[in-house]
């Protein structure tokens, strides 16, 4: 009778599906020198200290997947395991994502840090996982404008302008402002620029940098304490991989993710700094958003895009409700 129990316990043990001494697939669209490639070895090596079976694979610069959206896709059907890209990318699937890069939300990196262990944050890792993804890192950037044509201001400087926005909530306000917006991923955007289907566009700092944006910019804003672009770009974890972890390598993971956060953060002052200085170095004409201009973006965002968002589903609705909340 023993025996018998003894074998039906170690039949369960065995049934148990576990991810254990085999290589992990990470992917991403970013250079390596990038800082979220950085963030991404480091975690590879956090998480090999701590148990060395585990191998991750890191294919950089969308030499996996060609069109970094399609690794939402990749991560859901298990052909991949890991990923680093916008959350925004997951709009078409999950509008509410949209809350990741809202005008007017987050102010900056270190604001965006007292959204994590909030209702916000698991609000947010629900949708992710209805997606076949979960979150381990809480990885913002800091971003600014450029454009080919005049410096950009207040939100009347773009009317007229062919603009690259990022996500449809900020195409909202800028539509609302007079630009006209186009969607597409931060690979075609020194293309668009270099052939004239855009003139401006918002994105991160360090792509400013990777994709060599100021070879074709006039005029940015950027730099300085006041910003309208902040966005969430984590290493995520396909839910196939997660579920298949024991609580003891989940632990493992999270601890590994929350290696990474000081110096993510860290990079993202040094990149602050050192596209300021690209973008000089290349004579783009460089100026700060002042405290006037940022209030005068932020109060067109509460009044075009945040309600815009909120009408997207009732997830979404709760989501900006956490925001007016942790805000007040």
């Amino acid at each position: 009778m023993k025996l018998n129990k003894l074998l039906l316990l170690a039949a369960m043990v065995l049934s148990v599906p576990t991810l254990h001494a085999e290589t992990l697939k990470l992917t991403h669209q970013w250079p390596q020198g990038d800082s979220r490639d950085s963030g991404a070895r480091l975690f590879a090596q956090e998480v090999a200290k701590h148990d060395p079976s585990f191998k991750i694979r890191i294919y950089p610069g969308a030499s996996l997947i060609s069109n970094p959206i399609k690794q939402i896709d990749a991560l859901a059907d298990g052909s991949i395991d890991l990923s680093v890209f916008p959350l925004v990318y997951g709009v078409g699937k999950a509008p509410e994502f949209s809350i990741t890069i809202l005008p007017g939300v987050m102010s900056s990196v270190a604001d965006a840090m007292r959204f994590k262990n909030t209702d916000y944050e698991k609000l947010l890792q629900a949708v992710a996982e209805k997606q076949g993804f979960h979150i381990l890192t809480w990885w913002w950037m800091e971003g600014g404008i450029a454009n080919r044509v005049r410096p950009i201001t207040t939100p009347d400087s773009v009317k007229g302008l062919k603009f690259r926005g990022a996500d449809r909530t900020i195409d909202a306000m800028l539509k609302n402002a007079g630009a006209s917006v186009f969607s597409m991923p931060s690979t075609e955007l020194y293309n668009a620029l270099q052939t004239g289907v855009l003139d401006g566009l918002m994105t991160s700092y360090d792509t400013f940098i990777s994709v060599r944006l100021y070879e074709q910019t006039k005029y940015a804003t950027l730099g300085g304490k006041y910003t309208m672009f902040v966005v969430f770009e984590p290493l995520v974890i396909s839910t196939k991989a997660w579920n298949k972890l024991t609580p003891a390598q989940k632990k493992i993971f999270n601890d590994a993710a929350d290696a990474t956060q000081a110096s993510f953060n860290a990079d993202q002052e040094k990149i602050k700094a050192e596209v300021v200085k690209k973008f000089e170095a290349a004579h783009v004409k460089v100026q700060a958003m002042t405290e006037a201009e940022n209030k005068s973006w932020v109060t067109l965002a509460k009044k075009t895009a945040w309600p815009e968002y909120a009408r997207t589903s009732p997830e979404a609705k709760k989501l900006l409700d956490t925001v007016e909340k942790l805000s007040q």
